[in-house]
Parts: C-alpha cells; structure tokens; sequence
C-alpha cells in the first residue's frame, strides 16, 4: 500500500499519533491494577509474533486489546477521511481484518481475545477482564 501524499498539518498531527500508553489505555491498567491483578504490557501473547497486545496475562492465555475508534473502524465513531479517501478505506479495512486474524490465531492456540473501545468505560471494561479471567 503506497502512502499517499498529506499536507504538513496532517502527517504532524498523525506523527503524535501513540501506539502505546494512550488514556483509554493506562485509564483500563490502572483500573486493572487497583483490582489486583498484575499484567505484562504491550506483549505479543504468541513467541515469534510481531503483533502485540495492550494487556496480556499469559498464565490465563488471555489478551486485550483497546482498539482506537478511528483506527480500528468503530461501529458507533468511526470517521471517514475525505483526503485520500480510497487510500484511507484500504488502510482501516486492512486493519479490521488484521484484527480478525490476530483473534482467529489467538483463538487456535486457546487464548481469549478481548477488543474494547476506546470509548468504553475502564471500571466495565476492567469488570470483563475480571469475569474473563475467573
């Protein structure tokens, strides 16, 4: 997938852009973490597998991700570029369906795959992990 030209507000704006450590993020671990669970983070659940989850907790075989709205086409956010539009609807469709592979490989080799939204509340989000996790 070429990368398309963008204006200079764009590809700063989109520089800043975290891939770890982001609000919705720290805001699940801390509410994780005042439960008392311990974690690893931003950890590939699999050996040898370069896509990594935000919160693994491998005796469990259990792996969360807290997916972006944008970036990970939410149903109830998500937005549309009007640049590059083409070039955009690509870019996130390939996630999505890197997303379903993670989880299809994930579920293969026995572990629980958890995707919640950026936009979701920490302490439910934090009451799944906890149900999930027994």
């Amino acid at each position: 997938m070429n990368r398309p030209l963008t204006d200079a507000a764009t590809s700063a704006r989109l520089s800043k852009q975290r891939r770890r450590d982001t609000k919705p993020e720290i805001a699940l671990r801390r509410e994780l973490h005042r439960r008392g669970l311990r974690y690893f983070v931003d950890r590939a659940p699999l050996k040898g597998m370069r896509r990594r989850a935000d919160v693994v907790f491998p005796r469990r075989r259990v792996a969360v991700y807290v997916d972006g709205c944008f970036w990970h086409s939410c149903p109830i956010h998500a937005t549309k570029p009007r640049n590059n539009a083409q070039w955009w609807a690509d870019k996130l469709a390939a996630n999505v369906a890197r997303d379903r592979d993670t989880d299809r490989l994930l579920a293969a080799e026995g572990w629980t795959v958890l995707r919640i939204w950026e936009h979701e509340d920490p302490v439910a989000a934090a009451e799944l992990v906890v149900r999930v996790l027994g």
